[in-house]
């Protein structure tokens, strides 16, 4: 039988490709919404609406999906959802309405909830010492967002010309925009196998046995609530922005880019913005999701408290250089966006080192709600952004309302320190007037 340590690092590897591929899937509308839209005719909102109902499929479910995992493992878990995810994913393939997309979306949403079980999972494996880290590389996942827009950007003309317009095999690989689901539903099925078959048994399961009464108790407590918004801040912010920027990119920066890469006029060129957008994005995507390993090591060896200060004031800073309108050209603002995704990386960590360190034996219930609220953020943000933007004729209101989220959640941030400062300075006179 293999040691402990190796099996943890077995249930982390499978896990972070597991999340991975799942995040890649649950977010794929953002790259693909484009020739989407073009091909059915679409609406700008019929488009939003794709997406935030794929999010939204993967928040809501979240804190269950949490609570079962410390109660049936992971491994089944994590298992049943790719298993699950995988048929709504090859139909998006075969999908010729608004209606069969939106149906699949809701299903195929699901992905989204990969998070919470490899969060859960990990906890249960990985001593408290840790489990910054181990959950940092996990949520490192989120760079899945990236996969389709990198595939889509640096392949997609490669594949236009390799795929006919027919397809291959009688059609059963499809050509264009439909590849990229038939293909994620294939390496579904292989992973969830993988899970399956190559995770350590038997499971840990820490909240096998217990009441759900008892497993839901620690949500009355305040510091819970204070934690999802500030997952709202740097993960529902950056679902949203994931799915924004290759639009933002284009509306505002789209005759700028044609021009610094020589792009032409025409259908094929409006394809090759597309791809550069989605290149770009991939800038704000990676550091967002590679540097949360940093942020869960940073929180293990100088306390997330300190980490988090720092990413409110980097957030705090970036966000108001990008809510300003002026007129900043696309690199200027290309690299605003890669320090505020810095932020986030490092700050979704941070977050998520706070509840085993405050609620050791609740990672799956506390974590599957900071989850929920975190990726409901993303499903709100983008109609706000979008009216916001309607009603006032300014992008960068994107990114102002960003900010003043980014301020709130600082604020209570402060108050709470504040708070559990003088709790602590009571305790301390309370001891002192005892030994008296």
């Amino acid at each position: 039988m293999a040691s402990e340590p190796t099996r943890r690092l077995r249930v982390l590897g499978l896990s972070t490709f597991a999340f991975t591929l799942l995040f890649a899937v649950w977010l794929m509308f953002g790259v693909l919404g484009v020739p989407i839209q073009e091909e059915l005719n679409l609406t700008n909102v019929q488009l939003g609406w794709l997406g935030a109902v794929a999010v939204l499929s993967g928040a809501l479910p979240r804190l269950t999906f949490g609570i079962w995992s410390d109660v049936y493992g992971g491994r089944r878990m994590m298992t049943l959802v790719l298993l699950l995810v995988a048929v709504p994913t090859f139909f998006v393939s075969r999908a010729t309405s608004y209606e069969e997309l939106l149906a699949c979306a809701l299903f195929f949403g699901m992905a989204g909830n990969g998070f919470t079980i490899g969060i859960a999972w990990n906890a249960a494996w990985f001593p408290k010492q840790q489990q910054g880290l181990a959950l940092g590389v996990v949520g490192a996942g989120n760079v899945g967002a990236s996969v389709t827009k990198l595939i889509f950007g640096l392949f997609g003309a490669t594949l236009l010309v390799a795929i006919p317009a027919g397809g291959l095999l009688g059609g059963l690989i499809p050509s264009g925009w439909r590849f990229y689901p038939m293909l994620y539903s294939v390496l579904l099925v292989a992973t969830a196998a993988a899970v399956w078959f190559l995770s350590p048994k038997p499971d840990h399961t820490p909240a096998k046995g217990r009441t759900y009464r008892s497993i839901l108790a620690p949500l009355k407590f305040a510091r819970v609530w204070e934690y999802s918004l500030q997952y709202v801040v740097v993960f529902g912010a950056y679902v949203a922005l994931s799915l924004a920027l290759p639009k933002f990119f284009v509306a505002v920066y789209g005759n700028e880019l044609r021009a610094a890469f020589d792009i032409p006029a025409g259908q094929d060129g409006a394809m090759k913005v597309l791809g550069v957008a989605s290149l770009l994005t991939t800038l704000f995507i990676f550091p967002a999701s590679l540097l949360r390993p940093l942020g869960g090591w940073m929180s293990d060896k100088w306390g997330a408290t300190g980490v988090l200060w720092g990413v409110f004031a980097t957030m705090l800073v970036s966000g108001l250089a990008l809510s300003v309108p002026l007129g900043l050209g696309v690199w200027v603002f290309t690299a605003l966006t890669v320090v505020l995704g810095c932020g986030m990386g490092i700050g979704k960590a941070a977050v998520y080192k706070l509840i085993p360190d405050h609620f050791p034996r609740d990672v799956g219930a506390v974590g599957g709600l900071v989850g929920m609220l975190g990726a409901l953020g993303g499903f709100v943000l983008p109609p706000v952004w979008a009216y916001l933007n309607l009603w006032t004729s300014v992008p960068q209101m994107t990114f102002a309302v960003l900010t003043i989220l980014t301020a709130i959640s600082c604020g209570w941030f402060f108050l709470s320190q504040v708070g559990t400062g003088r709790v602590q300075v009571q305790q301390t006179d309370a001891a002192v007037e005892m030994v008296k």
